[in-house]
Formats: structure tokens, sequence, C-alpha cells
């Protein structure tokens, strides 16, 4: 979940103003869904010590349908996310750069430009089969976050920018939907859980690490969102960092930093998916060259979709309602229903478990069908 933090905390601001004030609740709620399915995950695992990733879990609760299912959603969420990568780095370079270097070529705007520009820069560390360095840049998660708080923080207090607490808004229900989805992105990390289980030297100590995990990115993601809503009140973009003025110090280590993380993370996110593709290849086709062909097919397909849908807000909000809801939150319950057997009869937390599943497919439905006609009314 950290891995994912410094994107995710770009969007809570706005995720608050569209839903209020009141809106936090489900913040706070859905990081106690997110965190006890979390645990649901280990328990899983610790009925079967054979386990080691995530599909393995689906597979073993449901049989190969279930693998597939659970493949499917990482694969497409990971899909997804990078190419909010994409449109991130196209966003923030027009508002930093845009006023100073006019792009356009094969008439594609400034932004356009931007984006097919930091594709090319990130398109050699997709072709790196160690991913170390790359690793120890995308886990600075944390302090990007951290470092985004502070330079908005100084921004607000020193720079003129002020807090507007007059325009704020105790309630929306029109972007309660909005707002519900794109804090469930922020807790979209349970696929790379089982692997951190098992990397782990003591595994009993899960919990607690999932435990203080889950405490500072909910603090960060509290902050960020109050903070950010008061600066900027209802107008209040995507991103934080595009209400930023450009030309304050503090505002060009926010946007500098929101800038850096994902070259790194592009890579290692995708590589699960460049596996998948690559391992249903036969063997005569498991060539350095088909290899390389892949990941470069996946990169331009990416840009493609950055450019035909530049929509960050509403696409991470696709991306919170209907996947990381289904990774996170509605298959860690169902698989552990089924994994464990306990379905079979009535106790507290079998009804527990249930409201889960129940409170998920709401915010699934309900944000989904609303991210959607976001994106169809500004095509």
């Amino acid at each position: 979940m950290l891995f994912w933090s410094g994107v995710g905390i770009l969007s809570v601001p706005y995720a608050l103003a569209s839903g209020g004030w009141l809106s936090l609740i489900f913040l706070f709620i859905i990081a106690i869904s997110t965190y006890y399915t979390s645990l649901l995950i280990q328990r899983c695992m610790d009925i079967d010590p054979t386990i080691r990733n995530y599909p393995d879990i689906g597979e073993r609760a449901f049989g190969t349908m279930g693998r597939m299912l659970v493949s499917t959603t990482m694969n497409v969420e990971l899909y997804m996310v990078v190419t909010g990568f994409l449109i991130l780095e196209g966003d923030n370079l027009q508002n930093l750069f845009g006023d100073h270097i006019q792009l356009q070529i094969f008439g594609l705007d400034g932004k356009q430009c931007f984006v097919i520009i930091i594709s090319l820069i990130i398109l050699p560390t997709v072709w790196l089969n160690n991913m170390s360095i790359l690793s120890y840049i995308s886990a600075t998660g944390v302090l990007a976050s951290i470092v985004l708080l502070a330079s908005i923080l100084w921004a607000a207090l020193f720079d003129g920018i002020g807090f507007q607490t007059s325009q704020t808004h105790f309630i929306n229900w029109k972007g309660m939907p909005t707002a519900i989805s794109l804090y469930a992105f922020c807790y979209c990390a349970h696929p790379v859980f089982p692997t951190l289980y098992t990397s782990m030297i003591n595994p009993k100590k899960f919990s607690k690490v999932m435990f203080v995990c889950f405490l500072l990115c909910t603090i960060s993601y509290a902050s960020m969102a109050i903070v950010g809503y008061l600066m900027f009140g209802p107008s209040v973009l995507s991103q934080i960092t595009l209400n930023l003025p450009t030309n304050k110090i503090s505002s060009k280590v926010a946007i500098y930093t929101t800038l850096v993380n994902p070259i790194a993370k592009y890579s290692l996110m995708i590589k699960p998916l460049e596996n998948s593709i690559e391992n249903q290849l036969p063997i005569h086709y498991k060539a350095r060259v088909c290899s390389l062909l892949i990941r470069t097919a996946l990169v331009i397909s990416t840009v493609i979709v950055a450019l035909a849908i530049p929509f960050f807000g509403y696409l991470m909000s696709l991306v919170g309602a209907f996947l990381s809801v289904t990774a996170s939150i509605v298959l860690p319950c169902l698989c552990f229903l089924k994994f464990s057997g306990i379905y079979q009869r009535l106790g507290f937390e079998q009804v527990f478990i249930v409201g889960i599943v129940i409170m998920g497919i709401a915010i699934m439905l309900v944000g989904t069908y609303t991210s959607v006609l976001q994106i169809i009314s500004h095509l």
C-alpha cells in the first residue's frame, strides 16, 4: 500500500471536495475494512503454507476460475494504474512548463506530447530484467508523501495561499461515489501482500506491520485531504499539484516529487503483467527479442489509453470502484469464507465479513457507474 501512497495522496483533496467533510468517515471505514481483509489474506496463507501469491489464494478457494479472476483483476488494475502515471506526468509537466515550452507534434497538444516524451524515458526501464535499483527508488513512496504534504502545507502557510474554510461543504451526495471510489484506490495494494508475507523473516509480525502501514497511510491521506480542501475548497483539481502556483519553491518541490516516483514505479508495476503474458507464450517464443517487443507494445498501449482518456481523477475513480474494491475488499472476503469453510456456520465474524462484501459490491456498482458516466461525458 505504501507503494501506491505517492499517487493516491494527490487525489484525496479532490475526493474530499467531491463528497464533503462527511466523506472522511468513508475513508476511515475503507481503511479499517481493507486492514481487516489484509489479515484475512494472512489467515488463508496460514491455512495452506504452500500459497505463494494472490492468484494461489483464488485457485485454492475457487479452482481455475478463481485463479483467472484474481489474476485478471490484478493485471488490469496494474495496467490502469500505470496508465494513470502517464496522465499524471503529462498534466504536471504541462502545468510546469506549458507556458514556456510550446509543443505540438502531429496535431497533438502540449500535454499529449509530454505523455509521449515521458513514455520514451520510461521505455528503457521497462526493458530491464534487474529491477533492484528501481525498487529502491520506488520504495520512497512514504518519503514522497511526507515531502508532498510538507511542501503543500508550506505553500499554504508561508507562500500566500492560505485557507478558505468558508467555501467548504459538509456533504455533497452527488460527489460521494467519486469520493469513496478514490479513497478505495488508496488502499489497493492487497495483491502484493502474499508476496510480502512469504518474504518476511518473521511472518508472525505481519499483522503488526500491516497495522503500522495502514495507520501511517491513513494519517497521511487524511492530513493531505484536509489541508488541500482547506486551501482550495471546491476548486481543488484531481491532482492537488495542479492547483499550486508554479513560481514558488514549495510548489516546485511538490511537483518534482510527484514527477520522479511514477517513472521508477511504472516498470515495477507493469512487471507482473509482462510476466503473465510472457509465461503464456510457447517456449520457442520466449526469446529476448520477443520479450522486448511485448514490453514495448505494453508501453505503447498505455500511451494510447492515456491519450484517449486523459482524465486522471475519473480514471482513478474507476480503478478504485471496479478493480481496487474487487481485489482489496470483495475477493479476500469471498476467498476466506470458501477457503476456511466458516460460511457453513453462522456467527459474528461471518456476518461481519458478509457485511463488508455487501458494502464492497455497493461501492463497486455505484462507483463504476458514476465513473463511466463521467468519462463518457468528457470524451
